[in-house]
């Protein structure tokens, strides 16, 4: 028991539980916004007062594609949201702290290991041999 009570209160856990809180109570407002402001104003281009009502049926089958367009506007709106408040971020902070990245740098094998490593560096990055700078 004592196993389990540790898996639940790992950071990790703790951690993924507040941000599928805070994703559902996001998706709501997203969802909301759709059907309440988004819809009605695609709704008056096409002369129809309830977007989300829109329908028609084959065989007495009841297919609401007005519904299903709310979803995909709503899907679309997530999906940009998380591309430029997470995706956009976390690319542009990995990019500043990888040096290796940086195309200026000049690079060279390190002779123990042969991984790429800045030729003006003491160390070797991966294998942390010695080795004499390049300059």
């Amino acid at each position: 028991m004592s196993g389990f009570k540790k898996f639940l209160l790992r950071g990790n856990l703790i951690e993924l539980a507040v941000a599928f809180v805070i994703g559902t109570a996001f998706a709501k407002v997203v969802t909301a916004t759709v059907s309440d402001l988004i819809t009605p104003i695609i709704a008056a281009f096409v002369k129809q007062p309830d977007f989300a009502q829109l329908y028609f049926t084959v065989n007495s089958s009841k297919f609401a594609y007005g519904d299903f367009l709310n979803n995909v506007v709503t899907f679309i709106i997530i999906a940009l949201v998380v591309y430029f408040v997470i995706v956009v971020p976390f690319a542009r902070m990995t990019s500043r702290l990888s040096k290796t990245n940086d195309p200026s740098t000049p690079m060279r094998d390190c002779p123990e290991c042969l991984s790429s490593i800045p030729a003006a560096a003491s160390r070797c990055l991966y294998c942390t041999a010695g080795v004499t700078p390049v300059e």
